[in-house]
């Protein structure tokens, strides 16, 4: 196997839910999706960022997964890669990423030409770009601002995949840019300390927890989703 496709096999995440839909694990990402359409009783839920403490811990798995649960149910959907430091989701759809968000956000393309259609029905995707020297900044900017409140009125869902809490600020600063927060975490590998810092992180960017989405439990393709209290 040469080193491209061995790195593409590493980075792209299983779309489970779009592939096996009468598995249990799917069923799970389902009971997501109804938890958060249950959480929009008093405020619209359109925007919900997935990340996680720390890397590996499933947040692209959920993000994606949870997306495609989403435009299962026939609503339109678009999921953006908005770790623009490790990307995964061109990958997982093997889409290219010559441009993406940083070439939307550096005003190289217009949003229109930076987003792709997927085989999903429903779904469509905006790959993360050319890594940029500056993510923080680029995600904080006005720009950024401007490109959520133009897919606002353009989908009923975008799902943001960003990056674990604790390793860069970019996941605080996308936190309350968005409605809600899917926070995951995996069972046997997440440090408890870990998990409260990278929450009063995130509290602390006044967002809104959604709920919390345990990986791992008693095999790899198990996942439990809780509610935040």
């Amino acid at each position: 196997m040469n080193r491209k496709k061995k790195k593409n096999y590493i980075n792209a995440v299983d779309l489970v839910s779009y592939k096996f839909p009468h598995l249990p694990i799917t069923e799970q990402y389902r009971l997501i999706r109804t938890n958060i359409l249950y959480s929009s009783v008093d405020k619209e839920i359109k925007t919900i960022m997935v990340t996680s403490p720390d890397p590996s811990e499933g947040k692209s798995t959920t993000s994606a997964n949870l997306a495609i649960v989403l435009a299962q149910q026939g609503k339109r959907v678009l999921l953006v890669d908005a770790d623009l430091r490790k990307a995964s989701i061109h990958y997982t759809f093997n889409v290219s990423n010559i441009n993406g968000l940083t070439s939307v956000l550096t005003k190289k393309i217009s949003l229109l030409d930076g987003i792709s259609k997927t085989y999903v029905p429903n779904l469509e995707i905006l790959t993360s770009g050319p890594i940029p020297p500056n993510p923080s900044e680029l995600l904080n900017s006005e720009a950024m601002e401007r490109i959520i409140v133009e897919l606002n009125s353009k989908y009923d869902y975008i799902v943001f995949d960003t990056p674990p809490v604790l390793a860069v600020t970019d996941s605080q600063i996308l936190a309350n840019k968005c409605d809600g927060i899917v926070f995951v975490i995996y069972s046997g590998k997440t440090r408890k300390d870990r998990a409260v810092k990278a929450k009063q992180l995130l509290q602390k960017a006044k967002s809104q927890i959604l709920g919390v989405v345990v990986n791992g439990l008693e095999s790899k393709n198990e996942v439990y989703y809780s509610q935040y209290k």
